[in-house]
């Protein structure tokens, strides 16, 4: 099953960087048109950590944090927050590892984002008065792990990456549409 976010390998034990989802992957998981995803990565954004265009017909590759990463840009970019303030937050998310990424709660007024780690943090932000709202990362996290698993992966290596053992319901299925 992809991935274990806290202990951050992938499918097969082989780890995040190096198996990976193709931008139309990414683009339905996330819930982003292809434009939007290639424009973020041309403007440096959100690019892919594994494998970036190397030219025509070459295809980028996003680990699970990239998707993550780009699961948060939407959010906040669907909450009003200023792309300005989008690039910001991003370069901080980049700098973590996925183990601090689960620990965090991202909050916005729908200008700044803050970045809360406790509970005491998030009592000090709503103290102000001013309405947020808050992405749990952590939840988005388990999210995309739902989500995800039902794509193909890809290693960067070109190697096979073997997919999670059939269940019955799949078989099923399998045998039906071949019917």
């Amino acid at each position: 099953m992809f991935p274990d976010p806290l202990v951050g390998e992938g499918l097969d034990g082989v780890t995040d960087r190096l198996v990976g989802f193709r931008g139309p992957t990414a683009c339905q998981v996330v819930g982003i048109t292809y434009r939007q995803l290639d424009y973020w990565a041309r403007t440096g954004l959100v690019v892919p950590s594994i494998r970036g265009a190397a030219g025509s017909g070459s295809q980028r590759l996003y680990s699970f944090k990239d998707v993550l990463v780009l699961k948060i840009v939407k959010r906040l970019l669907d909450a009003g927050v200023s792309l300005q303030n989008i690039r910001i937050a991003v370069e901080h998310l980049r700098r973590r590892g996925i183990r601090d990424l689960a620990g965090i709660t991202l909050f916005s007024d729908g200008t700044t984002v803050y970045e809360c780690t406790s509970p005491e943090e998030v009592v000090d932000l709503l103290q102000g008065g001013q309405g947020v709202f808050g992405i749990a990362v952590s939840g988005a996290m388990r999210e995309i792990s739902g989500v995800i698993k039902d794509f193909p992966a890809e290693r960067a290596d070109g190697g096979t990456v073997d997919e999670a053992p059939e269940d019955e319901l799949a078989r099923r299925r399998a045998r039906r549409a071949i019917s």
